[in-house]
């Protein structure tokens, strides 16, 4: 029986739809100088990240094709708090990145891994992997590379428990946007392959193409909301500039840190443009803590970061996502700026 939609409601759709299109219109008008330079701006991030993604891309497929998913699923389903400490030290020091969890965690989601593990392993992986370890020693000393993967660590095991907890009261139960381009670019769930894992997936046509079929719409998925993310980033360099910080965080302002961790979403750009960026800074008089702060809550909550998961979950748990980062970040920069007083 077809489903009859109310005409008020229709009426407010269309009209949303209509102010919606107008606005874009006119945005991209105001800013038609730059519309080119930012798309082609996407474009080279997109084909510099593409090995990195890629990677992502296959390994969900795997899993998928697989049926290896189910198995997280269902181990997470019984051992939820033991896989936010396994996940959230993976996060923290093996080679991931946001880029490279996008895919990942939509997978995870779409198969219905609990969300308090995602959550985990989705903020303890983008603040540092072992490259990242080596540039930050070389720019910042090895104590602060030290003391950011153990807050790396740290904050997915405070976000994990937060939305493990929150969970438990009933919250978060449908945590992915239900949207028709999200259901079109999502991939499908493991479940619709056999409940048995074959690791040599590619002798069954059925799972070859599950993995055709993840691979594709993650691909898909990852360049919708990537290249939205870095249109936003490249507008942000524009408009904003650099040293808007410095006077902001300096060591005689006791709200350095949360005032750093703040910040960070407009003014951190890139990971390896950060760290000569805070170490001037911190040459200006930057607190320590609020170093620490600004580059861990950055990379969590960043334009090209923060996007994608915006765009990929609801409002409560994105507001979530974001307020779990400026804690922990702040949390972690008070803690540092304790540790090395």
């Amino acid at each position: 029986m077809a489903t009859v939609v109310p005409r008020s409601g229709l009426f407010a759709r269309t009209w949303r739809r209509i102010l919606l299109g107008l606005g874009l219109l006119g945005l991209g008008f105001a800013l038609r100088e730059h519309l080119v330079a930012a798309g082609l701006f996407a474009v080279a991030n997109l084909w510099q990240m593409t090995p990195i993604v890629l990677a992502g891309l296959l390994a969900t497929a795997f899993l998928t094709a697989t049926g290896s998913i189910g198995v997280l699923v269902a181990a997470f389903d019984t051992r939820e708090l033991m896989a936010i400490v396994v996940v959230s030290l993976i996060g923290a020091v093996l080679p991931v990145c946001g880029i490279t969890v996008l895919p990942l965690v939509a997978g995870l989601l779409a198969a219905g891994v609990p969300l308090a593990p995602v959550m985990a392993f989705l903020l303890s992986s983008a603040v540092t992997d072992p490259q990242m370890f080596a540039i930050t020693v070389a720019a910042l000393g090895l104590p602060f590379a030290l003391g950011k993967t153990v807050a790396a660590f740290g904050i997915g095991l405070f976000s994990g428990g937060i939305t493990w907890a929150v969970v438990r009261a009933g919250r978060f139960r449908e945590p992915v946007r239900q949207s028709s381009v999200l259901r079109a670019l999502m991939p499908r769930s493991s479940r619709c392959v056999s409940d048995e894992v074959s690791w040599r997936f590619w002798r069954e046509p059925e799972r070859v193409a599950v993995f055709r079929d993840t691979c594709w719409r993650m691909a898909r998925l990852v360049v919708f909301l990537l290249g939205a993310a870095f249109v936003a980033e490249y507008f942000v360099r524009l408009y904003l500039p650099e040293d808007a910080l410095a006077g902001l965080v300096g060591r005689d302002n006791p709200l350095s840190v949360p005032v750093a961790a703040l910040l960070a979403a407009p003014l951190y750009l890139d990971g390896y443009a950060a760290l000569p960026l805070v170490r001037a800074l911190i040459d200006r008089g930057m607190a320590e803590g609020a170093a620490m702060a600004f580059l861990i809550s950055g990379g969590i909550i960043c334009v090209w970061t923060a996007v994608p998961v915006f765009a990929l979950v609801r409002w409560p748990v994105f507001l979530a996502y974001i307020a779990m980062a400026l804690a922990g970040s702040t949390l972690a920069g008070w803690g540092y700026a304790m540790a090395v007083a």
